[in-house]
């Protein structure tokens, strides 16, 4: 049940992980030979479904991955299948406003902060695991823990509240979706722009005064090296399917 990316987290060390689409339980278990902390299952950008999703967690589970699940909206059932099926994290996109951010943590929490439904499922060894083998209160107590809430700010509502977002007991971090943010404020992917660069320091200020970690997407190593560089304490670099596409783009280039 331990989850090693908030173990990393507690611990001042840096965490990196990628997106995935290809819906391919080999794809994910070779992510294992990586280096990579975690995945991110998308459920927003990709047709994978909880039946799916079910499937990828088991794969990146037994391939030392931290699995991640990106849901697909501000809703009670698929945050609460992505749990119950083992994820060590759900990221819920198009956050905008206090409201939808104090029901995310009821329905990803369990009581007392949050009213998530128990069920003997994966996440507790369907009641047989160790975290999961004494009182439910204890289980429960373990899985607020060590489960995580990751918000994706990529919104101006998100933007603009911010440090209220941050400052709810029940989110954990905070994960920026860059393009989007961009697009909101009027400036698609011009990272260099110094209201863009603002808006991230912004975030990332947010988080750390709040004790919460704070993630954000990179396109590229680079692109992930300058945001560690700047301190964020975890990059989700790119996405299998252009990774996939770009490495024999390359290799053809270079074969001919």
């Amino acid at each position: 049940m331990k989850n090693t990316v908030l173990e990393k987290f507690k611990k001042g060390q840096k965490t990196i992980g990628t997106f995935s689409h290809m819906q391919s339980i080999t794809a994910i278990e070779c992510l294992g030979f990586t280096g990579l902390d975690y995945v991110v299952i998308d459920m927003e950008h990709s047709p994978v479904t909880a039946e799916g999703a079910n499937q990828y967690i088991v794969a990146a589970r037994s391939a030392g991955l931290a699995p991640f699940v990106r849901v697909d909206g501000v809703s009670r059932s698929p945050i609460l299948k992505a749990l119950d099926a083992g994820a060590q994290a759900v990221v819920v996109p198009c956050v905008e406003t206090l409201d939808q951010v104090r029901k995310l943590v009821e329905y990803a929490k369990f009581a007392p902060s949050g009213s998530r439904g128990f069920c003997p499922t994966r996440d507790g060894g369907w009641g047989y695991a160790e975290h999961a083998a004494g009182s439910i209160e204890d289980y429960m107590q373990i899985s607020n823990r060590e489960t995580l809430l990751i918000l994706q700010c990529e919104t101006l509502g998100c933007l603009d509240n911010i440090e209220m977002i941050t400052s709810i007991d029940g989110v954990d971090g905070i994960l920026i979706g860059p393009f989007d943010l961009s697009i909101a404020l009027g400036k698609p992917a011009r990272f260099d722009d110094p209201e863009i660069k603002e808006a991230f320091a912004r975030i990332r200020n947010a988080c750390q005064a709040a004790g919460k970690m704070c993630m954000i997407f990179a396109g590229s190593a680079e692109a992930a090296k300058n945001y560690f560089s700047e301190g964020f304490d975890s990059v989700a670099v790119g996405l299998d399917t252009s990774i996939y596409i770009s490495s024999y783009r390359e290799i053809v280039k270079n074969s001919l």
